[in-house]
């Protein structure tokens, strides 16, 4: 089924979720690749295919290992591969994008509270939420990857 193209029909929407994506990937002080490990986790939550076709190449042009990336959905399991602070934005990605389920519990907050700044921690929420955000939006009107089958 062809879905409506969600930039075309509403581009004020466009442009107001893209002004928060902007803010996110360059007016915090959160480092780049957080922000897309962040983006990445989100977007396998979400099952959002197109996002996280993006946010896995974003990772590799980072620098970030391959071995590394294949695992962020177990995370948990290689804690070993994140820094302290990737680990606790993972945590906290994980808690916000189920908040209907954790409710974001004191317990999630004092955890990465205890590893980012408050600003830091806003910004980390408003960047999960960004992607919360883009995701439902790629998801409903099923935007494709970037991915291409091998001939």
């Amino acid at each position: 089924m062809k879905r409506a193209n969600w930039f075309a029909v509403s581009p004020e929407g466009a442009k107001a979720v893209g002004g928060l994506h902007h803010f996110v990937t360059t007016g915090t002080a959160l480092p780049s690749r957080l922000v897309h490990l962040v983006f990445l986790r989100v977007s396998q939550i979400n099952g959002c295919a197109h996002c996280i076709d993006i946010h896995t190449r974003d990772l590799l042009q980072e620098g970030m290992a391959i071995d590394t990336v294949v695992l962020v959905p177990v995370w948990h399991e290689a804690a070993y591969l994140f820094s302290e602070q990737e680990r606790a934005a993972l945590a906290w990605a994980e808690e916000v994008t189920r908040v209907s389920e954790t409710h974001a519990s004191d317990a999630a907050y004092a955890a990465a509270a205890a590893v980012f700044s408050e600003k830091d921690l806003v910004d980390l929420t408003l960047t999960i939420a960004a992607m919360n955000a883009i995701n439902r939006l790629g998801v409903s009107f099923r935007l494709k990857p970037r991915a291409r089958a091998e001939a």
